[in-house]
This record gives C-alpha cells, sequence and structure tokens, in this order.
C-alpha cells in the first residue's frame, strides 16, 4: 500500500491500474531479490517475512498466463508483425507488451521470441 501511495504522491495523480500493475510488480520483484540476498546471509526469518509479502503480492496480481498461452500469442506475434529474423524482435515485443501486459515474465517472453525467431 505504501509503495501505491508513494507513486500516486509522485505522479501527483490517479495511477492507472497500469501504474498500479507496475508498482504491484516492482515490488514482487524485490521482494524476490531480496528473499535470495537474506538466504545467501542465512537470515531464514527475514527471507521467510519477504516471501510472505511475495506471495501477498501475487494475490492482487492477474494470473500469469501458461506456457502454452503464451507460445500462441508468439505466434501471432510473428504472424502480424512479419518477423522472420532476430533483428525483428522490437516489433515482436512490442507487438507483445500490450497483449500480456503483467501476465508474464519478461524474460520469459523475450526467450520465446529469440527462440522463434531462430536467434
Amino acid at each position: 500500500m505504501a509503495a501505491l501511495k508513494k507513486e500516486r504522491i509522485d505522479s501527483r495523480k490517479q495511477p492507472t491500474e497500469a501504474d498500479e500493475l507496475t508498482v504491484l510488480k516492482r515490488e514482487r520483484k524485490r521482494r524476490a531479490e531480496a528473499i535470495g540476498i537474506y538466504e545467501e546471509a542465512g537470515r531464514q526469518d527475514l527471507a521467510d517475512q519477504e516471501r510472505y509479502e511475495e506471495e501477498l503480492l501475487k494475490e492482487y496480481m492477474p494470473e500469469e498466463l501458461g506456457d502454452a498461452d503464451l507460445a500462441a500469442l508468439v505466434d501471432d506475434a510473428v504472424a502480424a508483425t512479419d518477423a522472420v529474423t532476430p533483428k525483428d524482435m522490437g516489433k515482436v515485443m512490442s507487438w507483445l507488451k500490450p497483449k500480456v501486459a503483467g501476465r508474464a515474465d519478461g524474460k520469459k517472453l523475450s526467450g520465446m521470441v529469440r527462440e522463434k525467431l531462430g536467434g
């Protein structure tokens, strides 16, 4: 909640649903990184707290797309943009981003596109 309030104050406007989703993704990523750091340092108590908060954030985010759904979207994007080489990856990703809007990990998505384009 604090991060959402901060976003509203910083932007000086009411955040849109997309803005809120961006904040939630950012906070979830921070929790995931903190878990690794705390576990590495032997602080399981703090890692457990971060894991709990990460799970809470996950409840407010849209359900992630499965691999089959992502693969179908990647195929659609490649066809729609007439992409054939890895150089066309930017066009494909631009087409995909609004379609997946927080429902897929960016690294996973770009990996699937790269694989599809032979990169």
